[in-house]
């Protein structure tokens, strides 16, 4: 997917080109946060002025700390939005803690996503590139066999299968992220 981080403004464009600008693969288990000017820059800004008239400001901003892998701040924000987008963050965090039943949980509070669509799409193009390793989605996006996937690909460092579960990650970030910060559309 085409992923622009100069699309949601200057500020987030900047705090992205710390580390990657949007295309970092984040780790499946939790690490530290990887960039202490990001998470610094981000402790002083509030969501709506970061991501004005986006779709989930909140959102968007749960997603830029999970970036980072600053899990605990992104926790912080995700538990407070009521909202799909809210828990579709806190169980991506909680996958990536690991603890894959909490994900679960939070992804049973997401029900179906309009992300999920796009990410099947996405994910299936990524998995042709690793031809080697048994990756199945049954025609539409299961976030609990992600789940399964992430759990046994975290076992196997440095393998093809945890190198394609960090690009799906990712593409899976770059979409929500895409979803929430993206400005609202007039109806």
């Amino acid at each position: 997917m085409p992923f622009d981080p100069t699309a949601y403004g200057q500020e987030t464009a900047e705090i992205l080109a710390l580390d990657g600008n949007g295309f970092r693969l984040m780790p499946l288990a939790s690490g530290c946060c990887s960039s202490q000017e990001a998470a610094e820059r981000l402790k002083g800004v509030k969501a709506d002025a970061l991501f004005v008239g986006a779709r989930a400001p909140e959102a968007a901003f749960s997603g830029l700390w999970l970036y980072f892998s600053c899990l605990e701040e992104s926790h912080q924000v995700s538990q407070r939005i009521h909202s799909s987008e809210g828990s579709f963050w806190h169980a991506i965090m909680h996958r990536q803690e690991p603890d894959p039943s909490n994900s679960a949980y939070w992804f049973r509070q997401t029900g179906r996503h309009l992300v999920f669509e796009p990410l099947l799409a996405e994910a299936t193009r990524i998995a042709a590139e690793y031809p080697d390793v048994e990756f199945t989605q049954s025609g539409s996006w299961d976030p609990f066999a992600f789940i399964d996937f992430c759990e046994h690909a975290r076992c196997k460092p440095g393998s093809a299968a945890e190198e394609l579960a960090m690009k799906i990650q990712r593409a899976e970030w770059q979409l929500l992220f895409d979803h929430c910060a993206r400005a609202k559309r007039n109806a």
